[in-house]
């Protein structure tokens, strides 16, 4: 069949709303889910939906699981420091199906922003560009789900501390960002394109502190602090020196905007206004 759609990652988080999504779209005789676990992979065969076992390391899995494939689905990989290899095994492997188009779950204006966490995904955008396939970038700005670890800890403290000043965050919830990926693998028109996905809110975290205070009925107040305060906090709090060191910069480059800019192009791929922080958050904990 030569209208395929390949999801990599299918078991994730987020790989397992769009193949979710995809199916109020598509037949499930149309959907192949990649996974590495076939423990895993189950609950999507239970689905109807193909599922083919590969592990991204090895590019061979990578060729058989992507043989017929039409559009395929690279949602970025977790393992930093081991994602540019599986990444680069999927690209090649989708060069070597014919695949008519590659869709990459990246991350906010990849190509110009300066954080360290973006490093692999412009990477990655030019390894898709250089290949010649056609391509869509899917820049998704932060998570609603990100957050998770301060609606846990701050209502038993009261606090949530951090070093981001006056920065800003358009985070969504990964409905919405599964929602707007089913939308571009089913439809026409995003052929060589670069989405920079985001809410329709740019929040503070005076705004984060104040939603999960009213999620979880408890009040918590945001404590600003500098870069060296945060750092010495965390680790009175036992956190290791190589975590201090990524929440700090995480914090310093969300002080300089790189997550601020609420573009409306999630909005406006989904058809309906994105899901709002504490609404968010609220179904977040009805989860857990």
């Amino acid at each position: 069949m030569s209208d395929l759609i390949a999801v990599t990652g299918a078991t994730g988080a987020l790989g397992t709303l769009i193949i979710d999504q995809l199916l109020a779209r598509v037949p499930a005789e149309r959907i192949v889910a990649i996974a590495r676990n076939p423990a895993k992979a189950a609950a999507l065969e239970a689905k109807n939906v193909q599922v083919r076992i590969a592990d991204h390391d090895d590019r061979a899995a990578v060729d058989a699981a992507l043989d017929g494939v039409d559009v395929a689905l690279l949602i970025s990989g977790n393992e930093f420091g081991k994602r540019m290899v599986q990444h680069e095994n999927v690209i090649r492997a989708a060069q070597q199906a014919g695949v008519s188009r590659i869709v990459y779950t990246s991350a906010a204006h990849a190509d110009t922003s300066p954080t360290f966490i973006v490093t692999e995904h412009k990477a990655t955008e030019q390894l898709i560009r250089e290949s010649g396939l056609t391509y869509t970038m899917l820049r998704m700005n932060s998570y609603h789900e990100n957050y998770v670890p301060f609606l846990t800890s701050a209502p038993e403290t009261g606090v949530m501390i951090g070093s981001v000043h006056e920065g800003r965050v358009a985070s969504a919830d990964h409905l919405d960002y599964a929602e707007a990926t089913a939308v571009v693998l089913t439809t026409e028109g995003h052929d060589n394109v670069a989405y920079e996905l985001a809410g329709d809110t740019a929040w503070g975290y005076p705004d984060l502190a104040a939603a999960i205070a009213e999620v979880s009925g408890k009040p918590v107040v945001y404590q600003d602090l500098s870069s060296e305060e945060h750092a010495e906090a965390l680790r009175a709090n036992g956190v290791d020196e190589q975590t201090v060191s990524f929440l700090v910069q995480l914090d310093k480059d969300v002080s300089n905007g790189v997550s601020a800019d609420a573009t409306g192009e999630l909005h406006k791929l989904i058809g309906r206004p994105t899901i709002s922080l504490v609404d968010g958050l609220r179904a977040i904990a009805a989860r857990t």
